[in-house]
């Protein structure tokens, strides 16, 4: 968010679905190491921002926590995901993201019940119920799969990644080094 505050740049947000989705077998029993070393990392990042975390209750990536096998009917996550399509299609993907993943990662439990995510959209400045409507149309899974592909053409697999003058920079840690690319280039601030 800063990012456009900070330099005359848009920043657009071309939601993919969760690496756990597009490759099942990332998180197969011979690489749990990827599993644990994402469960030791994300609250680790989230106490260096200084924001809340909590293992997202209910996960929308339907999977079985022992044995890390990913389940076929991903319904869930694959309609968020087609949310932040239609976010972006509005112009606010990036706010979408941003004040959708507070409730999810900030322990909101429950968060898909109720009016959490309607109210995190409106906090984006967006009406879940027109996105809705907008979701039965279609057009979303092939705009989802064009990101994944653009994803793979930069030469990275993983989220957050930022393309900039076509050099990728994975990571929210890796903001600082994109920022300082961004200076070198004498951008408007």
């Amino acid at each position: 968010m800063r990012l456009t505050e900070d330099f005359d740049v848009a920043v657009n947000l071309w939601p993919v679905l969760p690496l756990a989705v597009r490759d099942p077998n990332f998180f197969a029993p011979d690489n749990l190491k990827r599993a644990h070393y994402i469960i030791l990392e994300w609250p680790r990042r989230a106490e260096f921002l200084g924001m809340k975390h909590k293992w997202l209750q209910p996960d929308p990536i339907v999977h079985n926590l022992a044995t890390m096998i990913i389940a076929q009917d991903q319904s869930f996550v694959c309609r968020l995901t087609k949310l932040g399509v239609e976010a972006e299609r509005r112009g606010k993907g990036i706010a979408f993201a941003c004040e959708v993943s507070h409730p999810l990662f900030g322990g909101t439990k429950d968060w898909d019940n109720g009016t959490h995510l309607a109210d995190a959209t409106a906090r984006g400045d967006l009406d879940k119920a027109e996105m809705e409507t907008a979701l039965a149309h279609g057009g979303h899974m092939g705009e989802i799969e064009a990101n994944q592909q653009a994803l793979e053409k930069a030469g990275h697999w993983g989220v957050p990644t930022y393309v900039f003058k076509n050099e990728p920079f994975f990571g929210q840690d890796r903001i600082d080094l994109l920022r300082c690319q961004m200076d070198k280039e004498d951008l408007a601030k």
